[in-house]
């Protein structure tokens, strides 16, 4: 099932063009109103998710960067291992994978993440995020998915 790397290569490229995009593109906080709930914002983030860590010294982007390159690592081998009928687990370790390596750039590169999807409603914003944090989330919510419909598959009728 390593053929599915193509998504996570195709999940690197988008975000990694959306960002350039953006950051030459915005000043750092300008907000461009897309749709009466979503604007583009450059902001940086030198922690993970939620800026988790990053009011530290700096040791925390080499953390993130080896967390992230072993996450991808682990992901890979699993992959490697999938039977050729667990497409949708393919898919979704893909676009985890996908997403990780696309942040992991940016740590490398920058020393920080360029986020720039702002969510909001009214005067409430979701932490900014970009697309390898929604190829992340959205393989987390596949892999869930299909663990559900693995378990309602095996109860007895």
């Amino acid at each position: 099932m390593l053929r599915w790397l193509w998504l996570s290569l195709v999940v690197v490229i988008i975000d990694q063009v959306s960002k350039q995009f953006v950051e030459s593109s915005l000043l750092v906080f300008e907000q461009v109103p897309v749709l009466p709930f979503l604007n583009l914002t450059l902001a940086y983030n030198e922690g993970a998710a939620f800026s988790f860590l990053s009011d530290q010294a700096g040791w925390q982007r080499w953390f993130f960067i080896i967390v992230g390159l072993v996450v991808t690592l682990v992901l890979v081998v699993w992959m490697g291992r999938l039977r050729a009928d667990q497409r949708l687990t393919a898919t979704a370790l893909s676009l985890v994978a996908g997403g990780a390596l696309g942040n992991i750039i940016d740590r490398l590169l920058l020393g920080h993440v360029v986020d720039f999807i702002d969510l909001y409603y009214q005067d409430w914003h979701w932490p900014a995020f970009n697309i390898a944090d929604s190829a992340i989330t959205l393989g987390v919510v596949l892999m869930l998915a299909e663990t559900v419909r693995e378990e309602r598959q095996r109860e007895p009728l």
